[in-house]
């Protein structure tokens, strides 16, 4: 194995000189708090409803913890004040609703396993830093970003991007950086924060140019944190774990390229993914699901199933073959079938605008980055990535009447999205892509049941599909477009809807988009893996932006602006046909398979049949092959079974004489002899049991 030299001078110059830093810092914020002349009284709600008296700036959730138990308090791994995540030891700063979380909540609640896997990223970043004296940078997450976390969390694990010069770094290194960790989760290292001034900060990170990049880039009212953990000391808004000691198992997954920023233009970053649990035992059961995974990667199954390819020709855009299409095109059937029972009218739009469209909408200010521009006779034009401002001027051609709301806009336009090269993967990272897209034009009073009315038919589309699926309200982020008051409105809309609808939900605080709230919808698949999918956005900002106004009830001439929802169903048609492969591990259902039926001739002598069979099968508008070779018949089945055909069908003379089909099932041994009248109805039972 090939070891990088460590950069001697970094690690004894640098490295001690930020923890003297912090040191010098964290004992004047715990002196000042000392020469206070008295703490005031605080009052500590339990979820019981129990009070606990402390004192400000001094009592903290772990003192509240060990008066109720020392095994609730050497098992809390986070606390949650007034809605908000605190970590353990951090002094509260007031009266408090105060819950704790300990290591029982791991496997049910995303807000501890994200605390645990963010605390491990740092041990994470501990080794790689002490390792190979590398420049620790940040995650390409614009979430993480504007939080000014310098690791980042993915869904299951975590990440670390980080410049190590002209050294490559790869898998054969994973042995030396979990060797570290270990080291610190043995040694017990405590997670401890401070807060520090801009000055401050750009001392204690002044050799790192990534990181006074992200100093210098924050808001002038933002609080700066700073968290230690051993020798690692880094900028992160927290919380963690109270210390190392609680990861007892810990794996480096991967390692691949990223660039600073995730621009392409900008520094080349190394990043190490890996994951982490309490316990050995659910380590190995992520690492069984891991290879079980690989095996049903849509790639992989879809290069064998000749679904799909792509091309350097056109990075991120794929080629879909023709049994790839038909699913394709059988995904949005079935959506425009539901359209048509749910009062959605159809539209199609321009590919390309002018870019003063964009400036319109806000596009061109927080977006233009994403998309792929071109000039045309001196002015600058976008390639859609998204579909809401050509609807909001298809809506604003003509004079809108009340009694045309809701007006529920279908769009299945192309779109596409500047990605960069490195993060494109397969189907579900992609630049040219369609979406079951649609826009929802409606009155204030008609948003709760518009909503209810979208999550309705999700929740029947995903029943369809096998799917159990979550719900989040994601409120308002940092950057955003309109008032406060607005947006309060916008949100309780939301959430009343939601609370009609029945279904468990949560608050994601923050991460709404830029021009409205949102409801998430997070999908588990057949193998527990969790996706993003669908959305349903509510905007009213766009019908301000673009001056969108309908004439309101009365005789009055009273105009009123519309409100917009946005939503997809499927998601991406992409993204969706590249789950739907994983999850049905490429076994596809009958009425969504692109090889329905198979017919098997016995012998050359019933080849004449098999054709007869294959053209009456078509003909009721199924996908159906014959196969002509002169294998023998259980080399034929064998392989109809292997491609996955959902029926095959074996003909030999005794089939010929009495007009009649012997029928397999894919994964089933028996033999069921139907006549081709039985066998049609047959499939058109299956197909319309889900639809």
């Amino acid at each position: 194995m090939v070891v990088q030299a460590k950069d001697e001078a970094y690690l004894e110059a640098v490295i001690p000189k930020r923890i003297e830093l912090f040191e010098s810092i964290q004992a004047e914020q715990r002196a000042a708090r000392q020469s206070l002349p008295s703490s005031d009284p605080i009052r500590i709600t339990l979820p019981d409803g129990k009070v606990k008296e402390g004192k400000k700036w001094i009592t903290s959730p772990f003192e509240i913890a060990s008066e109720i138990s020392k095994s609730l308090a050497s098992n809390a791994l986070i606390s949650e004040v007034n809605g908000v995540l605190w970590d353990m030891n951090r002094p509260l700063e007031g009266d408090a609703e105060l819950r704790l979380f300990t290591l029982d909540s791991f496997d049910n609640n995303e807000d501890v396993r994200h605390t645990f896997w963010h605390s491990s990223s740092h041990i994470l970043g501990q080794a790689l830093e002490v390792e190979y004296g590398c420049k620790l940078c940040i995650g390409p997450c614009a979430r993480i970003e504007t939080r000014h976390d310098m690791c980042a969390t993915s869904k299951e694990g975590f990440y670390y991007d980080a410049f190590y010069g002209d050294f490559g770094l790869n898998d054969e290194h994973f042995k030396q950086i979990e060797s570290w960790t270990e080291k610190a989760v043995k040694g017990k290292q405590p997670f401890e924060r401070i807060e520090v001034s801009r000055e401050q900060a750009l001392e204690m990170f002044c050799d790192n140019k990534f990181k006074v990049e992200i100093i210098n880039g924050l808001p002038a009212d933002k609080t700066i944190t700073v968290y230690r953990c051993g020798p690692l000391v880094d900028l992160c808004r927290g919380p963690h774990i109270p210390n190392t000691s609680f990861v007892k198992a810990f794996k480096c997954l991967k390692a691949s390229a990223a660039y600073w920023r995730g621009n392409k233009d900008r520094e080349s970053l190394q990043r190490v993914y890996g994951i982490s649990y309490p316990d050995k035992k659910r380590l190995q059961e992520h690492i069984h699901k891991l290879e079980e995974a690989k095996k049903y990667d849509h790639r992989v199954l879809g290069k064998n199933q000749e679904l799909f390819f792509f091309d350097p020709v056109s990075p991120g855009s794929c080629f879909f073959l023709p049994k790839g299409a038909r699913i394709y095109n059988k995904l949005m059937e079935f959506i425009k079938h539901q359209y048509r029972e749910r009062g959605y009218e159809e539209v199609i739009s321009p590919n390309l605008y002018n870019m003063k469209l964009w400036e319109t909408s806000g596009h061109a200010e927080k977006y233009k980055d994403n998309m792929f521009s071109v000039e045309i006779e001196k002015q600058d034009f976008g390639l859609k990535p998204m579909n809401c401002p050509g609807h909001c001027v298809m809506f604003q051609h003509r004079n809108r009447s009340y009694r045309e709301l809701p007006l529920r806009m279908a769009d299945f336009g192309v779109l596409h999205r500047n990605e960069a090269s490195g993060a494109l993967t397969g189907l579900t990272r992609v630049r040219r892509f369609q979406q079951d897209d649609a826009h929802i034009f409606c009155r204030e009073s008609q948003v709760k049941d518009e909503v209810r009315g979208v999550l309705e038919f999700i929740e029947y589309t995903y029943n369809i599909f096998g799917f159990t699926f979550k719900l989040k309200l994601s409120t308002m982020p940092e950057s955003h477009m309109g008032d406060l008051a607005t947006w309060k409105k916008a949100e309780a809309a939301l959430k009343e809807a939601l609370i009609e609808f029945g279904k468990p939900w949560e608050v994601n605080e923050g991460d709404g988009a830029f021009y409205g709230p949102k409801i998430d919808i997070t999908v588990s698949d057949a193998l527990s893996r969790d996706h993003q999918l669908a959305t349903l956005q509510l905007d009213f900002q766009l019908p301000d932006r673009f001056k969108l106004y309908y004439s309101a009830e009365g005789e009055d001439g009273k105009m009123e602006r519309p409100v917009m929802i946005h939503r997809a169903v499927l998601g991406s048609v992409e993204r969706m046909l590249a789950v739907l492969l994983e999850h049905y591990k490429g076994k596809w259902p009958f009425w969504l398979s692109p090889r329905q039926a198979i017919v098997c001739p016995v012998s050359h002598t019933a080849l004449p049949y098999a054709l007869q069979v294959r053209d009456q099968i078509h003909q009721a508008g199924y996908y159906v092959d014959v196969d002509t070779s002169d294998k023998t018949i259980q080399k034929k089945v064998r392989q109809a079974q292997i491609a996955q055909y959902n029926y095959i069908l074996v003909v030999g003379g005794e089939e010929v004489q009495n007009g009649q089909v012997s029928v397999r099932v894919r994964d089933k041994g028996d033999v069921t002899v139907m006549s081709m009248e039985s066998l049609l109805q047959h499939f058109k039972d299956q197909v319309e049991a889900f639809h």
